[in-house]
């Protein structure tokens, strides 16, 4: 006995090849376009219905999905935080820049909550894109896991932090950059380097506070360690500094996770009667315009960089290891850092 509903006058949907076999409209279409991924006994049920119903696929659908756009589509500051100079603005601006060279161009679209694939697949279903470069990865970030599932070329911009053994990345080695800008301090004098970051649990942070400590240790000062955390917010981020500097002295240094955290560090140390680079060592991370402008050393992002890797690998097959970049930073030595002959009474 025949299982499902009968055949009908009007056209089969894949709709109504999903009902009769009992499975999703996905499965199906993975059994027309990607039959490799349907196991055995699923392929045969659903080709069973195709065939009793007279399913045929949409060739102007069809098409739409297999023709080229490239296109690739970019969430713009998909995290939510207004943050100052934030470093996605620069990758944004040197991916753009780079496409061309690639036969490629980006297109930009805003973030849709409380579902963050909403607008992934509204972009994607418009036949705009051909796949997506990702920024702001975290630990839980649904985007990897479902673009991998729906067979979409993509590429992030920083690790897959809960899958490291996946490639299909770009980042900047922030513990390198750390472990540059702690030996920097000591260089130019600063007797210890305490650390201003984010609190535990971010992907980002962990990684960047890990290097401060590596760079201790390579110094012999692991049991000097002094930090606080704040979140990405200059007022408490002058705060959190205002406590940091309790104790600290005119010769400690604070090392921080971003720009805008060193911005704090500055007002804190403004309060305190207290001259960058003098009496106070103050490095940032990622580089931002506001640095050069406040005269603050930070640890730069090769962006140029990470938007060539990115084109690379977004055109490439494959999930191993072979597609990942990790990129050495810099370092953009400024006032906020430099303690002149004078300052030290020579």
């Amino acid at each position: 006995m025949a299982s499902g509903p009968e055949p009908t006058p009007s056209r089969a949907t894949i709709v109504d090849v999903a009902t009769a076999a009992g499975v999703s409209r996905q499965t199906v279409s993975n059994a027309v376009n990607h039959p490799d991924r349907v196991a055995p006994g699923t392929l045969q049920r659903v080709h069973r219905e195709i065939e009793r119903l007279g399913f045929r696929p949409n060739a102007a659908a069809q098409q739409l999905r297999r023709r080229k756009t490239s296109a690739y589509g970019f969430e713009l500051n998909p995290s939510g935080a207004g943050r100052v100079g934030h470093v996605l603005d620069r990758f944004l601006l040197e991916l753009t820049v780079a496409a061309p060279a690639h036969g490629c161009h980006v297109v930009t679209f805003a973030p849709q909550p409380p579902n963050p694939m909403t607008g992934y697949e509204r972009i994607l279903t418009s036949g705009l894109v051909d796949g997506f470069i990702l920024g702001d990865t975290v630990h839980g970030d649904p985007r990897p896991a479902w673009l991998l599932q729906h067979d979409v070329p993509f590429v992030t911009f920083g690790r897959i932090w809960d899958e490291p053994h996946m490639g299909r990345w770009v980042d900047v080695d922030g513990q390198a950059g750390m472990r540059l800008a702690v030996a920097h301090l000591l260089e130019q004098g600063y007797t210890s380097v305490a650390y201003l970051g984010y609190p535990a649990g971010s992907a980002l942070g962990d990684d960047r506070r890990a290097g401060w400590l590596a760079g201790l240790a390579d110094a012999g000062l692991a049991d000097s360690a002094r930090d606080a955390e704040t979140v990405e917010d200059l007022t408490a981020a002058t705060t959190a500094a205002d406590r940091l500097l309790e104790g600290l002295g005119r010769d400690g240094a604070i090392l921080c996770a971003s720009d805008l955290l060193a911005l704090g560090v500055l007002r804190a140390a403004r309060n305190r009667d207290l001259q960058p680079g003098r009496d106070l060592g103050v490095v940032g991370f990622d580089d931002s315009d506001l640095a050069e402008v406040v005269q603050l050393t930070s640890v730069r992002q090769p962006l140029q960089e990470a938007a060539a890797e990115a084109w690379r690998i977004v055109h490439a097959k494959g999930t191993d290891l072979s597609l990942t970049a990790l990129l050495t930073p810099t370092l953009a030595a400024r006032q906020s850092s430099s303690r002149h002959p004078q300052s030290r009474g020579t």
